[in-house]
């Protein structure tokens, strides 16, 4: 028995839960610590409540713990164990704990509780090794995670910067396993190919001119995301005319929402529109009316899952250099410079005129974690 303990149902982990439950083949139960998502719940960064509008709970097993009652998945502190989990796992017979990463203490109170217990402990995390790092912090943090890696005995590493980070711990090329970052690619093929016929609507419903060229943004309105460098990129591009009919989709909401709707105002036309918060039920209309997505983020992007939403959706996609999918996914000829603005303007021109094309690549799917995890499952097996 594998217990995969999460914080709370995520979108882009499901699909795997149910895929391992079809598959039948590993007895295993997810641990949710909270209930965010499923139930109302307030998001600070999106600035927002909300819950997913798509069934996050049939079709595999899972409990929710007695997590403590202020627990929220955004703050360290607060998303901590209520209850010893040393017993719990032992009544279920459990062989391996699974923990999606370190960022909030109930992650390490699990792993002492299931080295105590005599199981393996298994990482699934975000962080990679693109980040300059000062070196005040690296003395702090090295320990930390050096003492938190010496107890997980199987790493899945969700791709390249992610596999990179963990060597530079020293972590042995047996303990990791790829098993990369996806979405349900077959929904949003699906989804796109319901809306193909639609986009002339679409557009209309969300005031995009009918001759721009649209330029999706996808995601929270934050700083990390740097939704103000495409803002700066497509003004280039209308003030030297390279690109006068470039319109921006912001499909996201966040702190810096106020901001770019000044910035975008200040010519004679506006810049960009704006759909707000769009649900997973939602969010393909926007991938369907755009011509284009960026994902402009600094360093903290440790993924960018979005990126695949949108390839999968068929939509081409341009990402900065600071982004963990930028390797994987966006390839060099599609990936700029972080906050260099300039540069974004030139791949968006390059792009419209179809100068630029990503590598031919099959997306990674639920199926590639499925076997990755079920391979790390095989050699605890053969190991006992």
């Amino acid at each position: 028995m594998l217990v995969i303990l999460t914080t709370h149902p995520i979108q882009y982990q499901v699909p795997i839960w149910k895929a391992l439950a079809a598959d039948g083949r590993m007895p295993f139960e997810v641990w949710y610590l909270t209930r965010h998502g499923v139930a109302p719940s307030r998001d600070a960064e999106f600035g927002q409540t909300f819950a997913w509008d798509i069934d996050m709970l049939s079709g595999y097993p899972h409990r929710f713990l007695d997590a403590a009652g202020d627990a929220t998945p955004a703050s360290f502190w607060r998303c901590r164990l209520h209850e010893p989990l040393r017993e719990k796992l032992r009544a279920v017979g459990a062989k391996a704990l699974w923990i999606q990463g370190w960022q909030v203490l109930a992650y390490w109170q699990a792993v002492r509780e299931a080295r105590a217990a005599g199981m393996e402990v298994w990482l699934r995390g975000e962080s990679n090794d693109l980040a300059p790092v000062p070196a005040w912090k690296r003395a702090a943090k090295r320990p930390l995670l050096g003492w938190l890696f010496a107890r997980v005995d199987r790493f899945l590493a969700i791709g390249s910067a992610n596999r990179r980070l963990y060597r530079s711990y020293a972590v042995p090329e047996a303990k990791l396993y790829a098993a990369p970052y996806t979405v349900d690619n077959q929904r949003f093929a699906r989804q796109a190919a319901a809306l193909r016929g639609e986009r002339a609507g679409l557009r209309r419903d969300f005031g995009i001119p009918d001759d721009a060229f649209c330029v999706l943004f996808c995601g929270k309105l934050i700083a990390k995301k740097r939704p103000q460098d495409l803002v700066g990129a497509a003004q280039q591009l209308r003030s030297s005319g390279r690109l006068p009919n470039v319109h921006l989709l912001f499909a996201g909401s966040g702190a810096l929402e106020c901001e770019l709707r000044a910035l975008c105002e200040t010519g004679a036309k506006p810049l960009a529109s704006f759909a707000g918060f769009l649900n997973q039920s939602q969010i393909s209309r926007a991938y369907a009316a755009a011509d284009c997505m960026v994902l402009p983020s600094d360093f903290g992007e440790t993924w960018g899952l979005v990126v695949n939403e949108a390839m999968a959706s068929g939509l081409p996609c341009l990402v900065s250099d600071a982004c963990g999918c930028a390797e994987n996914l966006a390839g060099p000829g599609c990936t700029f410079p972080a906050r260099d603005v300039a540069a974004l303007a030139d791949k968006i021109v390059r792009l419209r005129a179809g100068e630029l094309r990503s590598p031919p690549r099959t997306l990674p799917s639920v199926q590639d974690s499925v076997d990755a995890v079920l391979a790390a499952y095989r050699d605890m097996a053969a190991r006992q």
